[in-house]
């Protein structure tokens, strides 16, 4: 009986440990998806921002040519970021440290940038 038990308990703690979902191959660490979404919002700000208004540019085109030089810059191809970045999104925990590790960089940049600097 003590032999059963002991069996058990061995069962339950081998099966608890693996069942942790590991990210499949081919998808972006958590560090790097940060990076190439942070450039995304970068690249559709700067159309939305500056490209739009330019009546002779074609914006979606040319935000088309900034994500191909974002992956270019990242070593990634697209495949590879939207495979994670549907990963991301049907993980939503990983997901949300993203973002939020994104929107604590940029308030930690835009703090920096307003900040007067110190009289030495």
């Amino acid at each position: 009986m003590t032999r059963t038990i002991t069996w058990i308990s061995f069962l339950v703690i081998m099966l608890s440990c693996g069942s942790r979902e590991k990210e499949p191959a081919g998808i972006l660490k958590p560090a790097q998806m940060q990076a190439v979404l942070w450039d995304f919002i970068r690249a559709d700000a700067f159309t939305t921002e500056f490209i739009a208004r330019d009546s002779v540019k074609n914006a979606v085109e040319e935000n088309l040519k900034l994500q191909q030089e974002i992956f270019s810059i990242h070593h990634i191809s697209k495949e590879d970021f939207y495979r994670s970045y549907d990963y991301y999104k049907k993980n939503s925990r990983q997901m949300k440290t993203i973002m939020d590790s994104m929107i604590s960089q940029a308030e930690r940049d835009r703090s920096l940038k307003i900040s007067p600097l110190k009289e030495q």
